[in-house]
């Protein structure tokens, strides 16, 4: 049994499935000035110059003691290095956050102030769950295609190793009536009323609000759909994690940058969720959300980690005056949105297949594939999707199924389930990722797809700069 047989029988419980599915659609401009596709070339092109990322680390490693203001301010100060812009020149900043720390609220601005950017810099905070820092560059690239401003920089942060934990609701009830009361005798009448129950701590959940579902029991339910068995989702994973040790190895994971951590004595240097596992350790896991017959467990869904990820976009124009050298442009994007019960996890499906259409490219046109991986079932189960006639005809309203790529092209470094997935922060890395590999591999176009909490997804298109270089 291998991955890779995704043009197999389409094995999908079309019951499952038969929810009304909408998607919404938002594009950088109504035509940009491609090279190859002869589109208004009074249209500004907006350039990606580079990017860069705090080393990823699974929650609870050497990050803890950290705030998240502080790994954002870290990927700042790294990207000021390293394009060795001014920082005067920035015009804008806005970041993506997921679970919010509240003393922080505006992450953008507190690591912004934090890395030395004047206070006359504006800086604002986005949210779209995975997809976050894909929304950061979106808005940027509205901000410059408006004639606004020339020079944002988009980015993303995440810290799990300490999310916020709230008081039940009924008391905080209490303490803020407490707060408000006249008299001290208000105030112990209402203290009284406290009983045990009231402590009862109200947790942060990775689920959907609008069904209480988690994404691990939505990835099982759709693995069961698709027909996905759990050897096919560990070989994926097996193949993620392998694909990021020969990059790590190999020096192709230079967005990262060191980061010496206040307080540690160690640099942290690499990623420390990239583990290459065998086949038979993997199958002796246990199933980590439906219990005990689903197929997803800790080694084949991404994991908890803290990161942060900054990328400098601007003006062509702007690029040649700063004497920067771009590495890619920003072409199309879309965002897409269906069912968040049933197809929760199928917005590259949905993603991929437009923003081609809107950039007027094909699947052979794409020489990278940058996917992010939520879990392996869920990228088994968009490429199955996408190689499904009844899928593509029912859902896509093709005429036939759309195809899938040749998968050497596809998360040739590693992906979230090995490299990590720090929420907000892998859209910059699948940005940073897609230009250096049209560099190294020597394509002109590549592609970055995400699924997002909300049954949302983002699809992007990239081309490489023809000055670019590593």
């Amino acid at each position: 049994m291998t991955i890779f047989r995704v043009s197999n029988v389409f094995r999908l419980d079309r019951n499952i499935l038969l929810h009304k599915t909408a998607y919404s659609l938002a594009s950088a401009a109504p035509s940009r000035n491609y090279a190859t596709t002869g589109n208004n070339s009074a249209r500004k092109n907006i350039v990606y110059v580079d990017g860069v990322r705090t080393p990823f680390l699974m929650s609870g490693t050497d990050y803890t003691k950290l705030m998240p203001h502080e790994l954002a301010t870290q990927a700042l100060m790294s990207l000021q290095r390293k394009t060795k812009i001014p920082k005067e020149v920035i015009d804008y900043i806005v970041y993506g956050t997921v679970i919010q720390e509240v003393k922080t609220a505006n992450v953008a601005r507190e690591a912004a102030m934090g890395a030395g950017y004047s206070n006359k810099t504006p800086a604002h905070t986005v949210t779209m769950a995975c997809i976050s820092s894909n929304v950061a560059m979106t808005t940027g690239i509205g901000l410059i295609e408006s004639g606004v401003y020339d020079v944002v920089v988009a980015g993303g942060v995440e810290f799990m190793s300490d999310v916020p934990i709230r008081h039940s609701r009924s008391l905080r009830s209490i303490m803020l009536k407490a707060s408000k009361s006249k008299s001290l005798g208000q105030t112990l009448s209402l203290l009284a009323s406290i009983r045990p129950n009231h402590f009862v701590p109200d947790l942060p959940s990775v689920a959907e609000f609008s069904s209480g579902e988690t994404m691990g029991h939505s990835g099982d339910r759709l693995a069961s759909a698709f027909g996905i068995s759990r050897a096919e989702q560990d070989e994926y994973a097996m193949r993620s994690h392998k694909l990021a040790q020969k990059a790590q190895q190999e020096g192709n994971l230079s967005d990262l940058v060191p980061f010496k951590v206040p307080n540690v004595t160690k640099i942290v240097d690499r990623d420390n969720g990239i583990r290459v596992s065998s086949p038979e350790n993997l199958a002796k896991l246990k199933p980590a959300f439906v219990k005990p017959y689903g197929s997803i467990t800790a080694a084949n869904a991404s994991y908890l980690t803290d990161g942060a990820s900054a990328g400098l976009i601007m003006t062509e124009e702007k690029a040649k005056q700063l004497g920067l050298t771009p590495k890619a442009y920003l072409r199309k994007f879309t965002y897409v949105s269906q069912d968040p019960v049933d197809q929760l996890l199928l917005g590259p499906a949905y993603a991929i297949p437009k923003v081609l259409e809107l950039s007027k490219l094909s699947l052979n046109d794409i020489g990278v594939w940058e996917i992010h991986e939520a879990f392996a079932a869920q990228i088994l189960a968009n490429l199955k999707a996408l190689d499904s006639d009844w899928f593509c005809q029912t859902y896509l309203k093709r005429s036939s199924k759309f195809g899938i790529p040749d998968l050497k092209k596809w998360n040739a470094w590693g992906g979230s389930l090995s490299i990590g997935h720090p929420f907000a922060a892998t859209g910059i890395r699948l940005a940073t990722h897609t230009a250096n590999r049209m560099i190294k591999e020597d394509q002109q176009f590549g592609i970055i797809a995400a699924c997002a909490a909300g049954g949302q997804g983002v699809g992007m298109i990239m081309e490489r700069h023809p000055d670019a270089k590593l």
